[in-house]
């Protein structure tokens, strides 16, 4: 799987990854859809079911009616088309006195019946009112035409008014709480605020303990990640994004020049003109335009075949003789020959040569520490691994000074089978031994 390449080997502070961030807007979307459907909905089920039931139950006043005429109201519906099916609903006119002792008529259903499709059904119900009779009789107030019969309520009604409406509330709200209280958070935070809580405050005592050694590069970079399994995730040194990003550069602003260039070969072309100059510069420049392409979309697939790699530690800064728990974890997909961990010490010099400013670097210490063979990796189930390191007693503390500077690191290394092999380094902080400090 091909997989864009980060340019910032690790979150830092409030900065995140613009994907993470349109996740979250995504999600928020998904939920806040939910959400709004559920009020809508709940709303026309309020206003077109219970609202009316509840206002015939408390806000119609009731009257005596007299029967003065029934007939059953008969609807046709094609269903399946071609084919016509007849309905009845049975109904009466009733006449009964409103406020004010005004007399007034209207038609109303019997019991708030639906259509039936028994005919029979339909007038053995019509059948039980006789003309002249009278029966009691409720009507709306703010409306004399809409009068009932029978009140009460449909327990079901109310049920699917409240529970449908009511469940798509509570999943897009419950949703929506949670997006926005993870907004930021990634993943490792989310975890780390569960098993250490305590390291997300202020890192004072790190601080403290680095102004006494001032020769001693801080780490506060290094700790600002926390893990989704051990404490804090380690940032990646990675050069090779920021050639490729270089490259890229380049490609584009080279191309653009020969557009430019182009162009105006084109206009000078069309209107007869030809500046001889121009064309010889124009396919020389063309062709290492081309290269710059060609070369930007080698290195772009070399540096995205293979998936991501993090480190995650239990402890930092680390201290010679102390025992730290490593995670090892690589993403991506495909079959790897090998991967294997390495704890190195590199020694780095900058000096003059001429007018030109050098520097060495040279690894004095590399010690294995876990090689694993035929490493089968999918997209779905990335490679993980725990191993300990211990740092030795006697070995020389990380030191930083304008001309000279030691490094500890740990670094991965992965043979694919189909790609290049590659090797991917994480930057230590070793403290001096406090009982020789």
């Amino acid at each position: 799987m091909v997989r864009f390449p980060k340019f910032y080997g690790k979150k830092r502070g409030h900065r995140r990854t613009g994907s993470a961030l349109w996740g979250s807007f995504g999600e928020g979307i998904f939920y806040a859809m939910f959400f709004v459907t559920g009020i809508v909905f709940g709303a026309l089920l309020l206003s077109g079911v219970a609202v009316p039931e509840w206002r015939i139950n408390h806000e119609f006043i009731i009257s005596e009616g007299v029967v003065l005429e029934k007939r059953l109201d008969r609807r046709s519906r094609e269903d399946p088309p071609g084919t016509f099916t007849q309905s009845w609903q049975p109904q009466v006119r009733l006449a009964f006195d409103v406020a004010g002792g005004i007399r007034h008529e209207s038609w109303t259903l019997l019991s708030q019946s639906q259509y039936l499709e028994d005919e029979n059904a339909a007038q053995s119900k019509l059948d039980a009112f006789l003309i002249g009779s009278r029966l009691p009789c409720w009507y709306d107030p703010e409306n004399s035409d809409s009068v009932v019969l029978v009140r009460g309520y449909h327990w079901w009604m109310w049920l699917l008014t409240l529970l449908l409406p009511g469940a798509l509330v509570i999943l897009g709200g419950s949703g929506l709480v949670r997006v926005v209280t993870t907004l930021g958070k990634s993943e490792e935070r989310r975890a780390l605020q569960r098993s250490f809580p305590d390291i997300l405050e202020p890192i004072e005592d790190i601080d403290d303990r680095s102004t006494h050694y001032p020769s001693v590069p801080t780490c506060d970079d290094l700790v600002n990640s926390p893990g989704t399994i051990l404490r804090y995730r380690l940032p990646i040194e990675s050069r090779d994004n920021w050639s490729l990003t270089g490259l890229g550069v380049f490609a584009v602003l080279w191309n653009a020049v020969v557009i430019v260039l182009a162009i105006n070969a084109g206009f000078d072309l069309a209107s007869g003109r030809s500046d001889p100059i121009l064309f010889a510069l124009l396919l020389p420049f063309f062709v290492i335009g081309l290269f710059g392409v060609v070369f930007f979309l080698r290195s772009f697939v070399l540096a995205t075949a293979v998936g991501p790699t993090h480190i995650e530690i239990s402890d930092h800064p680390l201290r010679p003789g102390g025992t730290y728990d490593v995670l090892v974890s690589q993403g991506g997909s495909g079959t790897l020959r090998s991967i294997s961990v390495q704890l190195e010490l590199e020694e780095r010099a900058t000096y003059l040569q001429g007018t030109d400013v050098r520097t060495e670097h040279l690894v004095v210490r590399s010690q294995p520490l876990k090689r694993w063979d035929d490493v089968r990796i999918l997209p779905t189930n990335r490679f993980e691994s725990t191993i300990r390191i211990e740092i030795p007693q006697e070995s020389m503390h990380s030191f930083v000074s304008e001309h000279n500077s030691v490094h500890w690191k740990l670094v991965v290394s992965g043979d694919p089978e189909r790609w290049r092999p590659f090797s991917r380094s994480f930057s230590l902080v070793v403290f001096p031994d406090e009982g020789k400090a």
